[in-house]
């Protein structure tokens, strides 16, 4: 406890990840688990472990503000479920990670606390919105942290940090206590949302999800469905598919390059290797994605989302796209949501439900003949600091600041499959590189089997220089 709130109180002013932190009572309970030690007892597998937590996940007695001004000084009377799992293993909360204002953007910016900025390089984004989470973890502040995904949250942060990120199948992990609805309103958020967790090591993944899955008695929808043990195949028995791209959506080289590199190592230890990309219609997930999502959002919040901010993103996709015919073509998903936004309807959400079903059975369909499936993170690493919605350049092309970020992780929000994200190098700028290892639905421990063992022939977490 005492060595990672010395690197808090070092690192945390120029990071601004740790948005509320809780000394105080963090010392305490370090404290009492010594205490306990000495007696011979053990609270759980995180006996004294100190950890974070996304401020969006409620924590009993801390305050929880999910970064969104109306809840600056709310303070929960009950934890989060996956929260509560957490102190039931004798984890040590340190405090709360910073987000992105209700978890809703790809950076870490909110009216309430400073920006997030990334350890490898403060000039840059650690993503969203799991940026104090990730920036937290990858700069040694702390062990852990529980977070959660909607359309990328962990995933983005974790590949723009150099961090081992996992968002689990969809409805594995109970998201009771979790803020993208405020407090007081009706649970909206009936699809796609997963708490999962930013760890160094994929055994730390795996420690996480094995205390946090399973039923919850307040959150029906979640069903027992057990965890299950691994396969023992080892890597030369494994059918690995990969894509260094899909070919609506541009990657950066050194992406490529890197994903090219991983697919080489893995033939050279004699894995069962091949380019692949399933036969699904990824712009079409691109597009249902955010008409589920918008469904889902449109009354979170006890005023409804302001209509002038979707027409300025409407605005920048365009913006963004000019000269590009291709992308242009892309750009009019919002012109396909925004009309939800003015006359939503239970017909049209239900056949935005059923659209996804039936991608969610293509997916299931075009991964049986592989043990994973390995792809980009995003379109870019991290890029600089810049306002919500402003284009991300993309081998000398501008991109639509959300596609940027969100193309090749909402598809798998959307089927809800699980994820895994390792680091695999760095840029020329000495920036993190972070890859998507994909499985099937339900089957996290395979999957995280396979993430550690890739994970051990192509290289592992780096510390960021200076931490």
């Amino acid at each position: 406890m005492d060595a990672y709130l010395a690197q808090i109180a070092k690192h945390n002013t120029k990071l601004n990840a740790i948005c509320t932190l809780d000394e105080e009572r963090a010392r305490q309970r370090a404290k009492l688990a010594d205490e306990a030690l000495a007696r011979g007892e053990n609270w759980g597998i995180l006996h004294g472990v100190p950890i974070t937590i996304k401020d969006t996940l409620e924590t009993a007695g801390l305050r929880t503000t999910a970064g969104y001004k109306p809840l600056k000084d709310y303070i929960p009377q009950q934890d989060a479920t996956a929260v509560a799992r957490l102190r039931e293993a004798g984890a040590v909360i340190l405090g709360k990670t910073n987000p992105a204002e209700l978890a809703s953007d790809y950076q870490g910016i909110n009216d309430l606390f400073a920006r997030v900025n990334n350890p490898w390089n403060l000039n840059y984004t650690p993503g969203g919105s799991s940026s104090g989470s990730a920036a937290a973890v990858a700069a040694g502040l702390s062990s852990l942290d529980l977070c959660s995904d909607f359309g990328g949250s962990i995933r983005q942060p974790a590949h723009f940090c150099g961090m081992f990120g996992l968002k689990p199948t969809d409805r594995r992990v109970p998201t009771t206590g979790h803020i993208l609805e405020v407090p007081g309103m009706p649970k909206c958020i009936r699809q796609m949302l997963t708490v999962g967790a930013l760890a160094r090591s994929v055994e730390d993944l795996h420690l996480c999800l094995q205390l946090i899955a399973g039923a919850d008695l307040y959150q029906p929808e979640i069903p027992p469905v057990p965890l299950g043990s691994p396969s023992t195949k080892s890597l030369q028995n494994r059918r690995i598919a990969w894509a260094d791209e899909f070919s609506a959506f541009p990657v950066a080289s050194e992406i490529k390059l890197a994903i090219q590199s991983v697919a080489k190592i893995l033939t050279d230890v004699g894995t069962q290797v091949e380019h692949w990309i399933p036969e699904f219609d990824f712009v079409a997930a691109w597009q249902i994605y955010y008409a589920v999502a918008t469904y889902n959002v449109l009354y979170s919040e006890p005023v409804n989302f302001d209509t002038e901010f979707f027409r300025k993103m409407a605005f920048l996709f365009r913006e963004a796209t000019q000269g590009d015919r291709a992308l242009r073509k892309l750009s009019n998903v919002p012109g396909m949501v925004f009309p939800i936004f003015l006359n939503p309807s239970l017909k049209g959400y239900f056949e935005a439900l059923s659209q996804r079903d039936r991608l969610i059975a293509q997916m299931d369909r075009e991964l049986e003949q592989w043990d994973a499936w390995l792809c980009p993170v995003a379109m870019t690493p991290t890029f600089t600091h810049r306002a919500k919605g402003q284009a991300v350049t993309v081998e000398g092309k501008k991109v639509p600041y959300m596609m940027a970020s969100g193309a090749y992780t909402v598809p798998f929000n959307l089927t809800g499959h699980p994820v895994v994200v390792i680091p695999i190098g760095q840029t020329l700028d000495g920036l993190p590189i972070g890859m998507q290892i994909v499985g099937k639905r339900w089957r996290e421990m395979e999957l995280l089997a396979i993430a550690q063992e890739i994970n051990k022939v192509v290289g592992g977490f780096q510390h960021s220089s200076g931490y």
